[in-house]
């Protein structure tokens, strides 16, 4: 299968103290891939350099000819006395039609939010309209960059499970930085760990095995892994007894 998306490589940053260092990674079609590692390093940047947003300093980034890519950034400060409802903000930086727009905003769990002032949004409704303008052009990979900061955890957990379905509807590879370890790790086929190089990547069970896994994070997400992976298991099963299985038993390392 070749991949929509690979970079083989690559180094960013000072000579003396590169932000990131012999990179390599690729997204197949319709997978969905988790980048973790700690802050600084270099996650937002490996993105920027994957869009195109940024040049590499070595190596190098292939996108399949004419991939269509929805980026969804880490926070889009906009300005609040500037007003623009979300239909306008749907229509930067190509008009769309009307029924486009509320196709996405439905795909997006946004349905109705045309008229509103995007300064007047709640955060959940605000990443799921940057969403929305994501998946406006059909993307085949879907690129977000930590898309629930500042969400509590039902939103997030509710955001991500979101995406799981855009991925089944449209077909979509996903490729997102997140934070939310407990969260990410019921809701992705592979994690790569990135901390200014490659540390660890496989699937969510192989890589938080691993010595490096524990050495960033530590066991203490544990628990609460287990716990979320439990409940998002049963939640989907016919029959109320499955909802009560979760509450024994997961002590918080």
């Amino acid at each position: 299968m070749n991949a929509l998306l690979s970079a083989t490589g690559l180094e960013f940053g000072p000579r003396a103290a590169p932000v990131l260092r012999d990179v390599s990674i690729s997204v197949a079609p319709g997978e969905i891939v988790t980048l973790v590692g700690p802050n600084g390093s270099g996650k937002s940047t490996l993105l920027r350099l994957l869009i195109g947003a940024l040049a590499p300093r070595r190596g190098k980034v292939h996108r399949a000819r004419g991939l269509r890519i929805g980026y969804v950034p880490q926070s889009l400060v906009l300005d609040a006395s500037l007003p623009i409802t979300v239909r306008r903000f749907l229509d930067l930086p190509h008009r769309v039609s009307d029924a486009d727009a509320a196709a996405a905003l439905e795909q997006s769990g946004a349905t109705g939010l045309e008229g509103r002032q995007m300064a007047a949004l709640s955060g959940g409704q605000f990443q799921r309209v940057l969403l929305a303008r994501a998946v406006l052009n059909r993307p085949q990979i879907l690129i977000l960059d930590e898309p629930t900061q500042g969400l509590d955890q039902p939103g997030q957990a509710a955001f991500y499970r979101r995406i799981a379905t855009l991925r089944r509807d449209l077909g979509c590879a996903v490729l997102m930085v997140s934070h939310e370890l407990h969260v990410v790790m019921s809701a992705t086929d592979r994690v790569i760990c990135l901390n200014g190089h490659v540390c660890c990547e496989g699937t969510p069970e192989v890589v938080t095995a691993a010595p490096a896994w524990r050495e960033l994070f530590g066991t203490g997400t544990g628990g609460q892994l287990a716990l979320y992976r439990h409940e998002h298991d049963h939640a989907h099963e016919a029959g109320g007894a499955a909802h009560h299985h979760h509450h024994h038993s997961h002590a918080e390392g």
